[in-house]
Parts: structure tokens; sequence; C-alpha cells
């Protein structure tokens, strides 16, 4: 029975990690985050040199506007792209040559108020598949399938009552889309944490394409839970009452940059992003704004953990990405192949849009995101995410030490 991830959202057409991509922002969909360079350069040697043209690239001058570096516009128009078209509108233009899947190449200025309420509505979910022989590789190591359990609507308002958990929105090559997100602490800068986390799918398109566009994280989006009707004529507070924070850099691993696909692929089990964000308006970071969780890459096993729970927004049917949703069971394993890492796999009708939200275990007292949503069957019984260890660890030490506090 072929099955759904549930990863980033697209419109509705439907062990060691090495630091892949950072660059100036863009957003979902089983996305991730490449790096360029010259292949003789070490992939840290590639992101380094992004990051430091990525740091130019956000001055602002004293109007407010993006100021880019010449050198960055120039590496820009070699692919012929000219940044002031671009934020004029010139970034709808997906020709494959065009996709920017290089970090080098890579930028996502603020475009301020492209992000608006009716805008967030039409971004779609994205529809990733896992075939039968994909879900039944390895039995050995994957545990029986889970049976399903009924995700259940989080208590408003969402910041009283859930994790910082929001949603992920970008542009694809099929319109708007849109995955969910957490904020997340950064040990290097306490209290003043700008990172979230989400899929890697819900940033880069994988093997056969590149970065997505104008991402923007949304920390608890209608945090009041209404209705479509009663958001009808809402306001941008309504929908987002903490703001838009783009996303100025941005990382995954290479893994999925190099082996993700629409049904999960080789990258699947490294399906893991985290963004840098900022503000459209502003100063405070975003966890003053909202609190944050702690990471654990201590990758437990599922035979250890009593209950893990996802959180996200669900966009395709039964759901419409309005509400926050959740799901609590017992984890379990589950191998795409025997040359890749286990997943965990709990049993969750969460559909796609959920992707990227994380996954959370209580210990001590103390809730920690320990996992990701990446994929899932198509008859939505089961959500599967991305053990975190040492390769997402260095995803996140490299984000924290390279952008973090800025």
């Amino acid at each position: 029975m072929p099955s759904t991830p549930m990863p980033a959202a697209a419109p509705r057409r439907g062990r060691r990690s090495v630091l892949a991509a950072t660059g100036l922002a863009a957003v979902l969909a089983l996305t991730a985050t490449a790096c360029g360079g010259s292949t003789e350069d070490s992939a840290s040697d590639r992101a380094e040199a992004a990051a430091s043209r990525a740091a130019d690239a956000a001055d602002t001058a004293g109007d407010g506007k993006i100021q880019i570096p010449a050198e960055l516009a120039d590496k820009l128009k070699e692919h012929g792209i000219d940044i002031d078209k671009w934020k004029d509108g010139a970034w709808k233009n997906w020709d494959k040559d065009k996709w920017l899947s290089e970090a080098k190449d890579f930028v996502n200025p603020v475009i301020e108020g492209l992000w608006k309420p009716d805008r967030m509505q039409s971004a779609k979910e994205a529809n990733k598949t896992v075939t039968t022989q994909d879900a039944s590789a390895d039995q050995g190591v994957s545990d029986p399938e889970p049976a399903p359990v009924q995700a259940t609507a989080e208590k408003t308002p969402y910041h009283q009552n859930a994790a910082p958990v929001g949603k992920v929105f970008f542009d694809t090559p099929d319109g708007p889309a849109v995955c969910s997100g957490t904020v997340v602490r950064d040990v290097n800068h306490p209290g003043k944490s700008n990172l979230v986390w989400t899929a890697g799918h819900c940033v880069h398109a994988g093997q056969s394409g590149g970065w997505y566009r104008n991402i923007v994280f949304v920390p608890a989006y209608n945090d009041l839970g209404k209705s479509e009707a009663q958001l009808g004529n809402a306001t941008a507070t309504e929908i987002a009452p903490y703001g838009n924070w783009w996303a100025d850099w941005v990382s995954t691993s290479n893994e999925w940059i190099q082996g993700g696909s629409d049904t999960g692929g080789a990258g699947a089990a490294y399906d893991y992003a985290v963004l840098h964000v900022k503000p459209e308006a502003g100063a405070k970071s975003l966890e003053e704004t909202t609190g944050a969780l702690d990471v654990d890459f201590s990758a437990p096993s599922a035979s250890e953990v009593a209950t893990m729970g996802a959180w996200g927004y669900p966009a395709a049917p039964p759901y419409n990405g309005l509400q926050m949703f959740k799901c609590l069971d017992r984890p379990g394993r589950l191998s795409l192949s025997s040359a890749l890492p286990t997943m965990y796999r709990i049993g969750c009708t969460m559909t796609g849009g959920s992707s990227g939200g994380g996954w959370f275990r209580v210990v001590n007292g103390e809730t920690t995101l320990v996992s990701n949503t990446s994929i899932g069957p198509e008859d939505n019984t089961w959500l599967a995410g991305p053990q975190l260890g040492a390769g997402a660890e260095s995803v996140y030490q490299y984000m924290s030490k390279t952008y973090g506090g800025r």
C-alpha cells in the first residue's frame, strides 16, 4: 500500500552527516538545504564561504531596505538573477537552471508583505509517498506497523498549551507550500535563540532540485484555532500573533540534498533542517518572543521511550492546515533499507503539512525535541521521523556557532 510522508506541504497538484547548506533564506515541502563551492573544497569550507557572503548580504541600509553586496549580486547575475527583480517577483522564475541549489547562490531576502493571511491560507501540503516495497524493506529491523492513532486538536491558545510550534511557508515551482516547525534553544546563545527545527524537505527539493524560496516561519499560527469561516477577514495579527520570521540562513544534511526524493528516498533518514530566522519587524529574539525547547541528540532507541508525541499543522484532507494537532504513541522502528539508519514510527492520522513538525518526549519533567515528521503512508495511519544523532547535531552546532546570536 503506497504511503505519503508527512513532510512539508506543496501546492496540492497534487552516523555522519556533512552540513550541506546555508545562505540568505527560503522554505518547504520534503525540503532540504544545499551547499555550494568548488568540488575541491570541503563541505565546511563551502559553508563558511557562503556564511560570510550571506552575513554581508544581511546588512541593511538606513532606509531599511536589504542591501546585497556586489560580490553576491555578481554571483547571482552569473545565473541570470537580478536581486532587485527578484524582490519584484523574479523568484517566480523556476527554470531548472535557476534552482539555486548551491549555498553560494542561495538568497532569501525579506519581501515585506509577501506572506499575507490569504496567501498563507492558499499554501498546500506536499504529497510525498513511500511505496509498499520501501515501507516493508528490511522487516528484520522494522517493528510491526502501528495501529492508527487519531490526531487530536491542541488546546487554544496554542502559545499557552503547546510547545513553540508554528508553520513554515515557502514557494515551490507549483506554488506556495507549507510545513511545520519548532523553536529550539541555542546552546551557544542562551535565552536568545533564533533557531527553528523542521524537515529537510521543507527547505530543499533533494536530488532533483534545489532550495525553495521565500521561507518564513510563523509561530503559533492561528493561535486561537479559529475556523476557516471565522478567518474570512482575518487580520495579520490573528493569523500571525508573533509576526513573520524570515529564514536568513538554512542548513540540512548532504544526505537529504543528494538522496532525498518525492518518496523520501535514501535521504528520508536524514530529513532534518535548521533555520536561522529574523523578524520581519521588531528586535527581540524568537526565543524571547515564544520560548524554546532543547534538542535531544542522544538518539534513544525506540524501545527505551514509552511515549513520543508529534505536533503539527496537517493541511491535506480531512484537515485544512488552520489548526494545530498532535498524536501520542509508543514509538517503534522503521527501516527503509538495511543501509540506512532506523527511523522512529508512531501511529498518527495527521496528513501532509505536518511535515517538519517536532516530535517530543518528556524526561525528568523536561520536554525535549527528539525527531521531526518526515514520511507517512497515503492512508495516513502512521508517521515516521529520523533519529537525531551526531549528524543532526553537527548541522545544529554549525548553525548555532556561525549564525546564532545575530
